[in-house]
């Protein structure tokens, strides 16, 4: 069975320009078809199948997961994309005013509370450990691939306020939630959002209890955008997961505008995570 011929560089733009009016309009909250936006794709495309398609548009969502920005939800990033995929993604999407003004939206809109969670249904698996691409193989030859310049998305949202105390309260209801479904009233009573009342500086910010008593520390990381985004975590945070963790949690909410899910990490973090530094404090030798 003969190879498909590679994207050519129109192809490539092509999908781009399309993944580029999904995604902004996702960002503003406007309604879209994916499936109309890729019928009238497939016309401009060279006979590609919808699979082809759809690999490119996760293609495209990794590029973006290794850039530190939002991508499609439902596009999973999925590496081992074009050499070419980088550059194109670079100019017709990154480097437009309109995505950026649609990203740097999103990430600073205010936020209102999400209603209570029901069930323990919204607890999701963790992703799937990924290293960002730094190759791509094409004919038995490995090329380095361009890295995409990383932006200050994720980080504006991480900032804002609004969202992350929102996300916090979400937490607050569920773990609330959850011990009264095991029949645990009176440790439901005792939960309690200590980033409010005790301020920032624990390292946690939900006091909860497992069915025995024994104390849930709970770091909140909350985003509305999709699962595999990156988050921020502080050095104190991680010291307290690494010195308590028979206690620790951390709770990622993703998706928190639409459909808030989460995901738990348990434990020491340190093994768990990929740490990259954002920035040093420096003085002059």
């Amino acid at each position: 069975m003969s190879r498909p011929e590679p994207w050519s560089g129109e192809e490539v733009t092509a999908i781009v320009e399309t993944y580029k009016k999904m995604l902004v309009a996702e960002l503003c909250g406007q309604h879209y078809v994916k499936t109309d936006h890729n019928r009238e794709l497939a016309e401009k495309l060279n006979n590609r199948s919808k699979a082809s398609i759809e690999f490119k548009h996760q293609n495209i969502s990794a590029v973006l997961r290794d850039a530190d920005c939002p991508y499609i939800n439902g596009y999973k990033p999925m590496s081992n994309y074009q050499g070419m995929l980088v550059d194109v993604v670079e100019r017709h999407l990154l480097r437009t005013e309109l995505f950026d003004q649609a990203a740097r939206n999103a990430a600073d809109r205010p936020v209102i509370d999400a209603p209570a969670p029901k069930d323990t249904s919204i607890i999701v698996t963790p992703p799937e450990s990924k290293t960002p691409q730094t190759s791509v193989q094409e004919a038995k030859q490995r090329y380095a691939t361009p890295t995409p310049v990383k932006r200050d998305y994720l980080a504006r949202e991480a900032r804002n306020h609004a969202l992350g105390s929102a996300g916090e309260r979400f937490v607050v209801a569920f773990e609330k939630m959850r011990l009264r479904k095991e029949g645990h009233t009176s440790l439901a009573e005792k939960v309690e959002h200590v980033a409010e009342t005790q301020g920032d500086g624990l390292g946690y910010d939900v006091l909860s209890f497992d069915a025995d008593g024994r104390e849930r520390w709970i770091e909140v990381k909350t985003t509305a955008f999709a699962k595999e985004c990156a988050f921020f975590i502080t050095p104190n945070e991680l010291k307290c997961s690494q010195a308590n963790p028979e206690h620790y949690h951390l709770f990622r909410i993703f998706s928190f505008l639409t459909q808030p899910n989460m995901y738990c990490l348990r434990g020491d973090l340190y093994p768990q995570l990929t740490l990259n530094p954002q920035s040093y404090r420096a003085h002059l030798l």
